[in-house]
Parts: C-alpha cells; sequence; structure tokens
C-alpha cells in the first residue's frame, strides 16, 4: 500500500468576521497517497481553495486534524509554519504575476526561495538550471517573465515552486488563463514531473480536462468531500463515505427520488440500501450499490 503522504480527518474552518461566521469546511476527510495526482473539484464557495491553503500551511484549521509528510499542520508555530511552507510545499497560481517576480530573471526567481530557505549555497544555480531545463526552459535563463509566453510563465512558475524540492506541490487553476494548447503541454510536463520526481500534485480546477488528466478527482460539495472518480479505470463515480459514515448523495439522484430530507437504511444482501422514509421497500423508489453504501 503506498504511503499516505496528505491525511485530513473532520478538517473544519471557520473564518470570522464581525458578528458573522462562515464554515468553509464542515468536517472534511482526504487521503492522499504519495506521488498521486489529484484534482479537486467542485463549485465556487465549496470550499477548494480554503483546503489547498490549510495544506499549503497559509491558514490554520479551526478544528480537526491534517498532516503533511509527517507534520501536524494544527500543532505548528509560526517559525515551524514558515519552515513548512519553505520545504514540505510548493504552490503554482492561477495569475503568474504571484508565480513571478517581474523585476528578476527566470534563474534569479527560481535561486530566491533557494537563498531564503538556505539551501547548499554550491548547489543553487545548477539546481536552478537543471530545473529550467526540466521544464523546457533552458535558453530563457536570463529572461524576465514580461518576455515569455503565457504558457513559458507557468513552466517557470512550477520550476520555482520546485526549487527546494518539495515532496508536495499545490497548483490553483494553473491552467485558467491558458489556451487549451497550452493548457495540455502545462498538463503533460506536470505528468512528467509526476513520474521523474515522484511528486505528489494536488490541483484545484473547474476545467473537466484537467481533471480527467490527473489519477483522481474528489469532488467537495459544502465544505465536505462528497464522490471521486478514479480516471485511471472506467471513471466510475462513487460517493466518499467519511470517517463518522457521512455521504453525499449526488443531487441528480436527490431529485429523481423524494426524500424529503429523511430516509430509512436497510442492510441488503452485501449492500445497505436508502428508502424514503416510510417506504416499504417494494416500490422501486430506491438508492441502492451492490458491496457499497449508496
Amino acid at each position: 500500500m503506498a504511503e499516505i503522504l496528505v491525511r485530513s480527518h473532520n478538517l473544519v474552518k471557520i473564518y470570522k468576521a464581525f458578528n458573522l461566521e462562515v464554515v468553509a469546511l464542515q468536517g472534511l476527510d482526504l487521503s492522499v497517497p504519495r506521488g498521486e495526482m489529484l484534482a479537486l473539484v467542485g463549485p465556487s464557495g465549496a470550499g477548494k481553495s480554503t483546503l489547498l491553503n490549510i495544506l499549503g500551511g497559509l491558514d490554520d484549521p479551526s478544528a480537526g486534524k491534517c498532516e503533511v509528510a509527517g507534520v501536524d499542520l494544527t500543532r505548528l508555530t509560526r517559525q515551524e509554519r514558515l519552515l513548512y511552507r519553505r520545504r514540505i510545499v510548493g504552490h503554482v497560481w492561477q495569475q503568474t504575476s504571484r508565480n513571478l517576480l517581474s523585476d528578476l530573471t527566470l534563474l534569479d526567481n527560481v535561486l530566491v526561495p533557494m537563498i531564503v530557505a538556505g539551501y547548499p549555497a554550491g548547489r543553487q544555480k545548477k539546481r536552478a538550471k537543471a530545473l529550467l531545463g526540466l521544464v523546457g526552459l533552458g535558453d530563457r535563463l536570463h529572461h524576465k517573465p514580461d518576455r515569455l509566453s503565457g504558457g513559458e510563465q507557468q513552466r517557470g512558475a512550477l520550476a520555482v515552486a520546485l526549487a527546494n524540492e518539495p515532496p508536495l506541490l499545490l497548483a490553483d487553476e494553473p491552467t485558467g488563463e491558458l489556451d487549451s494548447v497550452t493548457a495540455g503541454d502545462v498538463l503533460r510536463l506536470l505528468r512528467q514531473l509526476n513520474a521523474e520526481l515522484g511528486l505528489t500534485t494536488i490541483v484545484v480546477t473547474h476545467d473537466t480536462v484537467v481533471a480527467e488528466n490527473m489519477d483522481r478527482s474528489v469532488a467537495i460539495r459544502d465544505g465536505r468531500t462528497s464522490t471521486e472518480v478514479l480516471h485511471a479505470e472506467e471513471a466510475e463515480e462513487t460517493v466518499i463515505i467519511d470517517g463518522v459514515g457521512r455521504l453525499q448523495i449526488p443531487k441528480p439522484l436527490l431529485e429523481a427520488i423524494p426524500f424529503g430530507g429523511r430516509a430509512s437504511v436497510r442492510l441488503g444482501d452485501g449492500h445497505i440500501e436508502l428508502w424514503p422514509a416510510g417506504g416499504n421497500g417494494e416500490n422501486g423508489s430506491a438508492a441502492s450499490g451492490n458491496g457499497r453504501a449508496s
């Protein structure tokens, strides 16, 4: 069994503004094996970016557990959180202006995180050049961002994100500002980096093409993991059951069967059945799944 690099259990995030509380994550469970390429999908406001910010050490959980590479993100001091961001995780943002410093060359952009993190001085320039070569920018070392295309800027951003050899890469809509051809190039590069570096990648996206190019897609709805699709198999969508037995039934099923907010749960032969409360189980209006809850 693959090592679990990212693990969250009953993760909660509450934002407070004035006298209001907004619950962005409501007991989210997620496990990501080392080396997996995972897409987080779902509607705006579902909690995807909040989860990404917590995994990136940019935000604190309000409750629950969250571990990345053995680091408990709920117990970090300010200094420990800073070291975590420098060594464990790399970020690529949708807006290219957030990824690269406009006054520096590509080579210097890659060197900056190494210098800040105290990467061995004798290896800095060699690694920076190797990374830029790996992402296909070996002939753009001394170009500033404004002399690069959008695709080249995102490839440069990947080199910056990977400068300190983090085991986890977080990408927030990395192809959102790119045309379809350039986006395809970036996706192929992500796959190449995954294979060559053993990188674990989590991508937030609204793009179904991006999601289908990952190993697995997990949908987040109302602050919890809802369904998942394993793209290496027959791409069957399955419902996720969290650590306390909760599941979210896909909306089309809820619209097709009038549960009215309540259900009877019955154990069948190798499966669990959900019936509208008060149903007799003989009218065919049930949601059931062989071998799993549905």
